[in-house]
């Protein structure tokens, strides 16, 4: 049997997650205390008592998400046994992180900084993202590349769902292009910018700084990248790639299919909520998916 982990990103969080993790094992408490130590306010009590709203703040989503996965990759202890990891966008950082390539307090530090930095970029000019769904990779890359201004292919999540990202006119007018091509559906999604674009190259250049100051290891196997969707297991290979995923698309499907010519069988989501999962067992249906659970 071979297992990849796979950590998710921005999307998976909800109002409570981690509090029973944090009440009742001590591992868990001390690296919920070490987060909120980093940061410089309490992540844990927006995490645990805090709204929606205030979770879904990019500042806070990234990091909450980010130290809930490691965290649930430390406690499986012995049993995490991975032939390969893999994270959809931000996650990328926790699955770095459960495969010792970073260190916890380092990663959580540039997990802070992305989001801070995606944020300013967010600020800078009107932007967003739309899901595509029921059209082919293809097609959709034909239509953002006919439409007038920034809109590019961000998240090749499965077959038949992309997500595009740009200028807000030219998304709507790309979700108007999709609609005549007969896209099932094509929805403005409620992110705050253009993210896994073009336009988020003020953040991908200060993010870069921050990634190369920061010292990466080996990790204990190969990390399936998004911007290349291939096992890599070089630290310098493994930052450049974390440099431009910021402005390049998550290959998602292209990440999992290369994970299962490799032989991987069972597929584990290691984070909040099941999104990667239900990707996953819609890019090859003879995968076994599961995902991590303490009760």
């Amino acid at each position: 049997m071979s297992t990849a982990y796979v950590f998710p990103g921005q999307g998976a969080q909800f109002p409570g997650m981690g509090k029973d993790l944090y009440e009742n094992n001590a591992e868990a408490k001390a690296l919920f205390d070490k987060a909120d130590e980093v940061l410089g306010f309490s992540l844990s009590a927006i995490m645990f008592e805090g709204t929606a709203e205030e979770l879904k703040e990019t500042k806070v989503t990234q990091p909450a998400i980010f130290t809930l996965s490691v965290i649930m990759a430390k406690l499986l202890g012995e049993d995490f046994k991975p032939t390969m990891v893999a994270g959809h966008s931000l996650g990328e950082f926790s699955a770095l992180t459960a495969v010792g390539a970073l260190d916890f307090e380092s990663a959580l530090k540039l997990v802070s900084a992305r989001a801070m930095a995606m944020q300013k970029a967010c600020e800078m000019k009107p932007s967003t993202m739309a899901a595509i769904l029921g059209l082919t990779d293809e097609q959709v890359e034909n239509i953002c590349e006919s439409t007038p201004g920034v809109v590019v292919a961000a998240n090749y999540n499965c077959p038949g769902q992309l997500v595009i990202s740009g200028e807000i006119e030219a998304i709507e007018a790309a979700c108007e292009s999709a609609k005549e091509a007969g896209a099932r559906r094509a929805l403005v999604l409620p992110v705050g910018g253009a993210f896994h674009s073009p336009m988020m190259e003020p953040a991908r250049a200060e993010l870069a700084a921050a990634i190369e100051a920061t010292e990466f290891h080996t990790p204990l196997c190969p990390v399936v990248q998004n911007s290349v969707a291939k096992a890599v297991s070089d630290p310098a290979e493994i930052k450049q790639n974390l440099i431009d995923q910021l402005t390049a698309p998550v290959k998602w499907t292209q990440s999992v299919q290369q994970m299962i010519a490799s032989g991987v069988t069972d597929y584990v989501e290691c984070g909040p909520g099941k999104t990667l999962q239900g990707l996953v067992k819609k890019i090859d249906r003879s995968t076994n998916v599961s995902g991590v659970s303490f009760e």
